[in-house]
């Protein structure tokens, strides 16, 4: 008969290791298999905005629906981001730190906006504001 009390050559321990592993396994699982949904699928109505005062010494642009940009007030006949672009320097020359306000229809097309915004970029102006309607 052994009646030696048996010895605990090997303490228990619990790694962690292959838990972890385990578990980033499955996060990346989680977020390969997570569908989005777009924003085109929502309606947005978007809201309007309390408008600040209006300074004086801006340059102001406006897009029609039909994308007819004039420049403080003057008809561009030129439609092309470039062509916008050397309008905007002309009007600029003097002002060192130029404001631009895009006055766009509601209705007119995002291309139109971005062209005014790449035509800024490329004349140089950094300050770009978007006039709004006040709220009622």
């Amino acid at each position: 008969m052994n009646f030696r009390s048996r010895q605990a050559d090997d303490d228990l321990e619990i790694n962690l290791i292959p838990l972890i592993d385990v578990l980033l396994v499955i996060l990346i699982f989680l977020a390969a298999t997570t569908s989005f949904t777009r924003y085109s699928q929502m309606k947005l109505t978007l809201p309007q905005a309390q408008a600040d005062t209006l300074q004086n010494d801006a340059l102001n642009i406006a897009v029609s629906q039909q994308g007819i940009y004039a420049l403080d007030g003057q008809l561009l006949t030129d439609t092309t981001a470039q062509e916008l672009s050397v309008a905007l320097r002309a009007a600029a020359q003097g002002h060192d730190d130029a404001i631009l306000i895009i006055n766009a229809d509601a209705l007119s097309s995002h291309e139109s906006v971005v062209r005014v915004m790449e035509a800024a970029r490329l004349a140089g102006i950094v300050r770009v504001n978007f006039a709004t309607q006040n709220s009622p």
